[in-house]
């Protein structure tokens, strides 16, 4: 047990001493205006790697790496003001940069841009165009954008209602393991909305929705389970 404490500890003073040895690499490079280091010393700084973390300082430095077209730092710097992490909540400028990052494709920012349009936060409130970057985030895999735009078909959200389209978006979000997806899966099995009826694959994405945790598969499996299914 002490040898596995000692070798714990070794194990973190190394990890702690090569992030500080970085964080020193980015700071030179940095300072000398290569935008990758600047974004990576942002990172430093958001999460304590190497240096105490400082929201701030990883706001300045991610501002840095943006304005030069880095996608990632864009993306969070977007994030940095939307939570209000280092600098005032402003919607507005998570919009304009979670802008800028969505169009150089990166998934995370399209969803987050998505979010936006839909809940009217920075933007007004438009489905059409929540509908077009949940589109290109989920064609990139992202699962959460998945769930929503299945989430669109399914309600006529910025589309016409499809709900094929629907149960084909939950089907690639669910096979990822979003919960809410797989409830939803479920439910259009169970009720023949978009497939062909089919208990048994109703029940199956319900209990993988259950076995998450997600609270109405697991009202609906008691339901079920009394009807002796």
């Amino acid at each position: 047990m002490k040898k596995t404490l000692l070798f714990i500890s070794i194990l973190f003073l190394s990890i702690s001493t090569l992030f500080a040895q970085k964080s020193d690499d980015y700071i030179t490079d940095a300072e000398k205006g290569d935008a990758g280091a600047q974004y990576n010393l942002g990172l430093c700084y958001y999460n304590g790697y190497g240096v105490a973390k400082d929201y701030k300082k990883a706001v300045y430095w991610y501002q840095k790496a943006a304005e030069q077209g880095d996608a990632d730092a864009q993306y969070n710097l977007g994030v940095c003001y939307k939570k209000g992490y280092g600098v005032a909540k402003d919607y507005k400028k998570a919009v304009y940069w979670y802008q800028k990052s969505a169009e150089q494709g990166l998934a995370d920012a399209q969803y987050n841009l998505a979010q936006c349009y839909s809940k009217g936060e920075g933007v007004a409130k438009d489905f059409k165009k929540a509908v077009y970057w949940y589109q290109k985030s989920a064609e990139q895999g992202l699962a959460d954008a998945q769930y929503n735009l299945g989430l669109c078909y399914y309600n006529g959200y910025g589309v016409a209602k499809d709900y094929k389209k629907a149960v084909y978006w939950w089907k690639k979000s669910a096979e990822q393991g979003d919960g809410e997806a797989q409830y939803n899966l479920g439910v259009c099995y169970g009720k023949g909305d978009g497939v062909a009826q089919d208990d048994k694959k109703g029940i199956f994405w319900i209990k993988k929705a259950a076995a998450q945790g997600q609270e109405h598969a697991k009202e609906a499996l008691k339901i079920l389970e009394k009807a002796g299914y």
